[in-house]
């Protein structure tokens, strides 16, 4: 149990943890080379400061009856901790596309085809080794769970907040100690895509591979917006719609966040009530196991488009939605990390380590080999941030992409955005994300693997037929081009 003081106090403490994590990121060099956001560093010194280190060495020291034998931490607040991921991730999802420009998706295809198949096809690839690693090795020789072949997925492509967010529902299926693997995988997973990806940029612009000029990324900041854009006209409309209103835009952009979750809980309500008195009568429950967060990220996208069309979309003050994304996106992440269980990985190490090293090896060699292929043009600068993505968040492959193509010579930076579009509300913690734990649960691995090596088909062969129409289109060219000659 906990009282509102111990929020209070909880949420305190983890903002201490963060500015503790950037003085941390400031006096370490290797920490700055990692490009570790401040967040991950705070939850690994809340991690180390807590009852699993510090509290196991003055245990050890002084038995049971120490001050520090439960760390710096009291339990509620521990327990205010363990609760926040699965709570605060709505808030991400939900602020996800609110006041960004959302195109018609025949716009997006257009621009972003060769980049929406490059991005799912690495994703429904983690999922088919994912369900072959566990049937053939990780069950035989571990015992492990078979909810273990989604975990790539959720861990890398989904990152911490995915992870994180997901606990509940791991715990619901029968799986505790999945939530702390996932964890454990998003750290493996954005560490080593950084450094992969780094030593990959490096290798890259010695082959010649990287046709935009080098830059050296010295942090995230200045990563620009997705699709947004602002004008002077939408400047004087936002000062039209708030005149005379005694509120702080800030709280108004708040409010839209909570108006989109509300409408997630909902159409996710919605969905478990259909469920309920359709297919569930039959004891196939899907719904029923899915988190709110992907539904909020649908809701947010009906209420940006409302918005739209309702002329109020000037409200919606894009920097600050960042902000309200991006603080709730700090909590997940130190709450998250604060919150593994040592104990579970050390337990499930054989399991956790070849999980770690099949992604690892899938993501990488997908890409030195998929994306000279698929990609017509820039296929390095155009790959490398979706490789990054699949190993970490949105922001690793971004940050990775702005280390080849600064200045954004390539274009990859606008297909890289406008993929997410078709990626985001279905994989990377979007609804099969969700889904696939209780899927496995009801399916079996092998109703997993067939579903989803039935979509990496899918999306191989949309990569074959585009690669063939940009060749017909390159062979149309050639004659035109000897002829201007």
């Amino acid at each position: 149990m906990f009282t509102l003081k111990d929020v209070f106090f909880a949420f305190i403490l983890i903002a201490l943890l963060i500015l503790a994590g950037r003085f941390m990121k400031q006096k370490f060099r290797w920490i700055q080379r990692l490009y570790l956001p401040e967040s991950i560093v705070a939850g690994a010194i809340a991690l180390i400061l807590g009852p699993q280190v510090l509290g196991a060495i003055a245990t050890s020291l002084g038995g049971d009856d120490i001050w520090l034998s439960g760390g710096l931490f009291t339990e509620p607040i521990r327990t205010v901790w363990a609760q926040s991921p699965g709570i605060f991730i709505n808030i991400v999802f939900a602020a996800l596309f609110l006041g960004e420009t959302i195109p018609s998706p025949r716009s997006i295809w257009r621009k972003a085809a060769p980049q929406v198949v490059f991005g799912q096809t690495l994703a429904w690839g983690q999922y088919v080794l994912g369900a072959l690693v566990t049937m053939l090795v990780l069950i035989p020789l571990f015992g492990a769970n078979p909810i273990s072949a989604a975990l790539i997925e959720i861990g890398f492509e989904g990152g911490h907040g995915t992870a994180g967010g997901m606990a509940d529902t791991l715990v619901e299926l029968g799986f505790p100690e999945g939530a702390d693997l996932a964890l454990g995988l998003a750290t493996v997973g954005i560490v080593s895509g950084i450094v992969a990806g780094t030593a990959l940029a490096d290798w890259g612009r010695r082959r010649n591979f990287v046709e935009s000029g080098a830059h050296d990324v010295e942090d995230l900041d200045g990563i620009p917006e997705m699709t947004h854009t602002e004008t002077p006209e939408v400047r004087a409309r936002r000062a039209e719609l708030m005149r005379g209103l005694l509120i702080d835009p800030l709280s108004i952009n708040f409010g839209i966040v909570g108006i989109a979750i509300i409408v997630g809980w909902l159409i996710l309500q919605g969905l478990i009530w259909i469920e309920s008195v359709t297919w569930g009568t039959t004891g196939f429950e899907i719904m029923a196991y899915v988190p709110l967060f992907p539904m909020a990220l649908v809701g947010g996208i009906l209420v940006q488009m409302a918005l739209v069309r309702l002329g109020l979309a000037p409200l919606v003050i894009q920097p600050l939605m960042k902000n309200i994304a991006g603080l709730a996106l700090d909590v997940v992440v130190v709450t998250a990390i604060a919150s593994i269980s040592l104990l579970v990985i050390g337990s499930n190490l054989g399991v956790f380590v070849i999980l770690s090293v099949v992604g690892i090896s899938w993501n990488v060699l997908f890409f030195l080999y998929y994306a000279p292929r698929i990609f017509p043009d820039h296929w390095f600068e155009k790959g490398i941030g979706d490789m990054g993505q699949s190993m970490g968040v949105t922001a690793t492959g971004i940050l990775l992409l702005r280390m080849v193509d600064p200045h954004n010579d390539s274009g990859a930076f606008e297909s890289f955005a406008y993929k997410q579009l078709f990626f985001e509300p279905i994989v990377g913690g979007g609804l099969f994300t969700a889904a696939a734990p209780a899927l496995i649960v009801r399916f079996g691995l092998g109703g997993l693997l067939l579903i989803t090596g039935g979509l990496l088909v899918f999306w191989l062969a949309m990569g074959f037929l585009l690669m063939k129409q940009q060749q017909r289109q390159r062979q149309q060219a050639a004659p035109r081009e000897q002829i201007l000659r």
